[in-house]
């Protein structure tokens, strides 16, 4: 049987970098989003997650054989967290059930897996690093467990194989999008050099000093497309980074040079991006018009709630990823290089000066 893949969430930074990968593969796929965008060899479905009866009607001509699950809805508590975004899982399973036609599907979920969800980031009994995928639930809500649920309670009851896949801050582009540290650090970045603010870092001395890593939407996609085709990878989660490790205080001051400005020194105190660029949309609406760039909406393009909570962590995060490596996956992406080539993007697509 021709392999057929749906992606949920086709519009975001995971969903469109494994829906532009598998159209290169050849197969056919079917992008599901609220506002789905216009991407080469993807057929974009616009359904909105939480209403079933949309959903059903507008799947009803999909067969997929893989689902690729790559989507979440922020709330304001964990607990509406876990009702909605478990409601959306199962909403989608229940879409596709008639079709008989599913084989395999890979869940995208993430390190808060181990380290609690965003109110509880970081806090109380964690495991030791580096995180492994034997390392079992923590003993709080998560709703990256109750998204899990539902696709091993569907797998059980319609005979699927699954994926779940645990990647570090994800570095990609999608405009809107809720994570999206690259972006978010391009703008900041572009910001300072327009008007001689200092480059500082916003986080933790934690983070600064210690050893950490990240995965590449290109890194993920290549480990969804490796896990929904490799038998001996069914029915297993997994971590996902790019193969490599670094320090903040060497990437920041990478990412610095790469905008022709100068990291400035780092004084051992947090400097959160929420505070730092609070009033900065009149700012990014003056360079919008000075530089002719496609969004001068600076909400449409900055997260830094999402940063800050990353670069704020008060623990080292390093991720094994040996599983994958002995089942056979051996990609790797240098993580300087995934920001260079976002930013990049982002420059030839006029969304940075």
């Amino acid at each position: 049987m021709t392999n057929q893949a749906l992606v949920v969430g086709a519009s975001g930074i995971v969903g469109s970098a494994v829906s532009s990968l598998l159209a290169k593969e050849g197969w056919p796929v079917a992008g599901l989003a609220r506002r789905p965008s216009q991407e080469s060899g993807v057929t974009p479905i616009s359904a909105d997650l939480l209403d079933p009866t949309a959903l059903s009607s507008a799947l009803a001509d999909v067969s997929p054989t893989h689902l690729f699950l790559t989507t979440w809805a922020r709330q304001a508590t964990e607990a509406e967290n876990i009702r909605v975004n478990a409601q959306m899982i199962r909403n989608v399973l229940e879409a596709v059930r008639s079709s008989h036609s599913v084989r395999h599907v890979a869940l995208v979920t993430g390190l808060k897996h181990y380290l609690g969800p965003f109110e509880a980031y970081g806090k109380g009994s964690l495991p030791q690093t580096p995180f492994r995928e034997e390392q079992g639930r923590l003993d709080v809500e998560n709703f990256y467990y109750a998204q899990e649920d539902e696709v091993f309670a569907a797998a059980e009851r319609d005979g699927f194989s699954w994926s779940v896949h645990r990647p570090h801050t994800v570095t990609g582009i999608a405009v809107g999008n809720a994570m999206n540290m690259a972006t978010t650090l391009a703008v900041y970045a572009s910001i300072c050099r327009q008007t001689g603010r200092p480059f500082c870092f916003p986080g933790s001395e934690v983070q600064w000093n210690s050893l950490t890593d990240m995965t590449d939407a290109g890194q993920l996609a290549r480990h969804l497309h490796w896990a929904s085709t490799t038998p001996a990878a069914a029915n297993q989660a997994f971590n996902v980074v790019n193969g490599d490790v670094f320090r903040w205080k060497w990437m920041w001051s990478r990412i610095a040079e790469w905008f022709g400005i100068e990291a400035a020194p780092f004084d051992g105190q947090p400097a959160p991006l929420e505070q730092q660029m609070a009033g900065d949309a009149p700012i990014w609406a003056e360079m919008a018009k000075q530089f002719d760039l496609a969004e001068a909406d600076i909400g449409k393009l900055i997260s830094p709630w999402h940063t800050d909570a990353d670069l704020g962590r008060p623990i080292e995060v390093v991720t094994d990823m040996s599983k994958s490596r002995k089942l056979g996956f051996l990609e790797y992406q240098a993580s300087d290089d995934a920001f260079y080539e976002v930013f990049a993007k982002l420059r030839a697509s006029k969304l940075i000066p």
